[in-house]
C-alpha cells in the first residue's frame, strides 16, 4: 500500500499479546491513518533450547539472560525463522516458512480498515481469506494487529 497523506496523520502503536498458544507472546506494530491500517509488523517470542543454535534476544548472553531457566534462551521467531520453520515442518508438515506467513498476514491487513480487520480477526476461517498464509492462528495474529491499531 502506498501512503500519500501527511505524516502528521500517521499514528504508530505497538502491543504485545497472545496470538497463539500459551508458550510465547506476539508483538504487533501498526501504523494507521485515521481508520486505515497503513503498515503492520508481526513478530513472536518464545524460549528455545540454548543448544538449538538460535540467536537470542539482545543481552541474552549478559545480565538479562541470567534470569533464564537453565538451558533456555528467549528468541525472536522472525530472527530465527529458519529454525522455527524447520520445526513447524517436522511437527506439523508446514510448507510455508514462518516469516512468509507473517508477511502474508501483514500484507493482507495493510490497507484494510480497522473494522474490516477486526471482523477478519473474529472469523474462524481467517486463514482461508489470507492468500499464502497457512497458520491456523491467523485470526489471532490479525487480532493482535487490530489491538495495536486501536
Amino acid at each position: 500500500m502506498e501512503f500519500n497523506g501527511s505524516s502528521e496523520d500517521l499514528k504508530l502503536n505497538v502491543v504485545y499479546g497472545a496470538a497463539h498458544g500459551t508458550k510465547c507472546f506476539t508483538s504487533g506494530a501498526v501504523a494507521t491513518a485515521g481508520d486505515t491500517i497503513v503498515l503492520s509488523y508481526i513478530d513472536e517470542f518464545q524460549f528455545a533450547g540454548s543448544d538449538a543454535g538460535v540467536v537470542g534476544v539482545p543481552n541474552s548472553d549478559s545480565d538479562f539472560g541470567a534470569g533464564y531457566a537453565e538451558g533456555k534462551v528467549l528468541m525472536s521467531k522472525r530472527v530465527n525463522a529458519d529454525y522455527y520453520s524447520k520445526m513447524m515442518a517436522e511437527k506439523a508438515g508446514s510448507t510455508v516458512s514462518l516469516d512468509a506467513n507473517y508477511d502474508a498476514i501483514q500484507n493482507h491487513v495493510n490497507g484494510m480498515s480497522i473494522a474490516d480487520a477486526e471482523a477478519l480477526s473474529k472469523d474462524e476461517k481467517a486463514v482461508d481469506a489470507v492468500s499464502s498464509a497457512t497458520l491456523v492462528d491467523t485470526a489471532g495474529y490479525v487480532g493482535v494487529l487490530v489491538d495495536a491499531a486501536k
